[in-house]
Parts: C-alpha cells; structure tokens; sequence
C-alpha cells in the first residue's frame, strides 16, 4: 500500500456517515435484519439509504468513496446492489496505519 493509498483511505474514513456504513457493515445481521434478500449477497444499497436517512443519490456517493478506497466490495444481482466490507482491505490498512504512527 502506497502513501497516496493510505491518504486516499484515511479521507475516505473522514466522513462520520462512511464510518457509520462501515460499522452498520460489520455487523449486518444486527443493523439490516429486516432485509427481503439474504443477507450473504450483503447490504441492499436501498436499506443503506433508509437507515441513513440520507437521499439515495448521497448514499451512492459516499458507497462509491469507500469502494474505491477499497473498504468495501460490490456486488449486482439482479437489478440490486449489495455492499459487504473488504475485511482483507480493512485489517491491511489498519497494519499500515499503526506502523505509521
């Protein structure tokens, strides 16, 4: 992981509701149980936007800040979009973040 990557993920945690998605991720059995779909395709970008309380337009843009940053993955199915979190991603940007500081 390059430097400009560490930068471009710590901004992407910068924003307390795509700290919040994250968090609402990690566990999503607690945060979206009322999901029609199962919960192994991941989150329904459509409940993300409910529990946010957020427009869908805004959601889109902060689950596309962390995707690129690489926090989490996507997944299409059927005319859905499912999020799960990038536990990978997350675990070696916490290795990183730790060695530099």
């Amino acid at each position: 992981m390059s430097s400009a990557e560490l930068d471009e993920m710590i901004k992407a945690l910068s924003h307390p509701v795509r700290r919040d998605i994250l968090n609402w991720l990690k566990q999503p059995e607690r945060f979206f149980a009322d999901q029609q779909h199962p919960l192994s395709f991941g989150v329904c970008a459509g409940m993300i936007d409910q529990k946010a309380g957020l427009s869908q337009s805004t959601i889109s843009a902060h689950l596309a800040t962390l995707q690129r940053a690489g926090f989490i993955s996507s997944k299409k199915v059927g005319q859905w979009n499912f999020f799960t979190r990038n536990e990978a991603v997350i675990q070696q940007f916490l290795t990183r973040l730790n060695e530099q500081l």
